[in-house]
């Protein structure tokens, strides 16, 4: 068999296991609850330092639109592209007309529906939680900044290897992903499909993207340690939220932190060839 088909076949696995989780997954509620909500305030707070009058947007992996929406309510041109059928439906019935928002089924893996250079702003937000191998992982980095302008800023979002370790601790489950070979003997979580999400240590990710001709503007932990504390973290009133938000921000960029959150965000600059 060619390696094309297999590839193919490969990714068509990957994306069928994706689909499924998130087809039962409710991600549009995931955002309502304040132990979740510090990764989308941070990631925005980051975003907005770059947007523009006139910047054309696309989120990539976009789930049901939590970004992609937030940035057409401030009268941004969005992109919104994600692979799971029951996402792209739930966007389509929230948007209104007068959201400038473009919502498209697509594997971010290939992006060939969307010329060279065409956007200014480009958020890979989820994709790279989700593929398993450095082939795929390239290919979905090189379609994000080859739709990317020169001068253009990527985001991409990754889940933190050593943080998860913590919450396997944490809610007990760390032996069974242990029996069952899922965790390699330094802690790193071995890369399986059938898991679904993909763990990331920051020397992962600069090694990805030493291949780039990027600039590196921040290094972000987005939530910290937000999701360990579920429903006490819920139960925080409105002033207390606020100065949490305020300490994650002092916090979230600083290089002795950034290995606390859950989640991590890197954002660069596309320069010229």
């Amino acid at each position: 068999m060619k390696l094309s088909k297999l590839f193919n076949r490969k990714m068509q696995a990957t994306g069928n296991r994706v689909v499924d989780f998130y087809s039962k997954y409710d991600e549009d509620g995931r955002f309502a609850r304040k132990s979740r909500m510090p990764e989308f305030l941070i990631t925005m707070q980051f975003i907005e330092k770059y947007l523009f009058s006139g910047a054309k947007i696309i989120e990539i992996g976009a789930g049901t639109g939590r970004y992609s929406f937030a940035l057409a309510e401030k009268g941004y041109e969005v992109s919104a592209v994600d692979l799971t059928p029951a996402h792209i439906t739930q966007m389509q019935k929230k948007k209104n007309e007068h959201h400038n928002m473009h919502i498209y089924e697509a594997n971010a893996c290939d992006l060939s529906r969307f010329a060279d250079a065409s956007f200014d702003i480009v958020l890979l937000l989820g994709p790279m939680y989700h593929l398993f191998t450095d082939a795929d992982k390239h290919k979905a980095l090189r379609e994000a900044l080859r739709i990317c302008k020169d001068g253009g800023i990527v985001f991409v979002s990754y889940c933190n290897n050593d943080t998860t370790m913590y919450k396997y601790f944490y809610n007990g489950k760390i032996l069974e992903y242990l029996d069952k070979g899922a965790i390699l003997d330094d802690y790193h979580a071995r890369s399986i499909p059938e898991e679904v999400f993909e763990l990331y240590r920051k020397s992962d990710i600069d090694a990805l993207m030493r291949n780039y001709n990027v600039t590196r503007l921040h290094f972000v932990g987005v939530d910290m340690l937000s999701y360990l504390f579920d429903d006490s973290f819920d139960r925080m009133s409105d002033r207390l939220f606020d100065e949490y938000m305020k300490f994650l921000s002092v916090l979230c960029e600083r290089e002795d932190s950034t290995g606390l959150s859950i989640h991590m965000l890197d954002i660069f600059r596309k320069e010229k060839e």
